[in-house]
């Protein structure tokens, strides 16, 4: 399985939207930053995010949505910072470990996860 994607070493689909939907109940749920999510349709955010992922994940592309910078420049203008984006970095790792995600491909995704810092926090 040396050539598969990280999507499939993951377990493709089904694990992806396990993890989105686990990583949001963490996100919402957690004081300092679920207040960015107020005014969010999750519903549209869950399936955008899967789609997101996937791509990154190298799996089938179907993200429309927009890069990085541009989706979080809102957040940005009302305070979203480098503390913010640990602690979603940090639901994200616990996410996958409650998943039970082998380490190797937690740190795989960890690093996807933050080499978006500079693009999310729009410098």
């Amino acid at each position: 399985m040396s050539d598969a994607t990280l999507f499939e070493k993951l377990g493709g689909a089904a694990a992806v939207d396990a993890a989105v939907d686990i990583f949001y109940r963490k996100v919402l749920t957690d004081p300092g930053i679920s207040a960015y999510f107020e005014s969010v349709d999750m519903d549209k955010q869950r399936a955008k995010q899967k789609s997101f992922l996937t791509m990154v994940f190298g799996g089938p592309n179907s993200y429309t949505g927009k890069d990085m910078r541009t989706a979080h420049a809102p957040l940005v203008q009302r305070g979203l910072n480098d503390a913010h984006f640990d602690a979603v970095a940090g639901h994200l790792q616990a996410t996958l470990a409650q998943l039970g995600v082998a380490p190797d491909l937690i740190g795989q995704v960890m690093g996807l996860a933050g080499s978006t810092r500079n693009d999310v926090l729009g410098r």
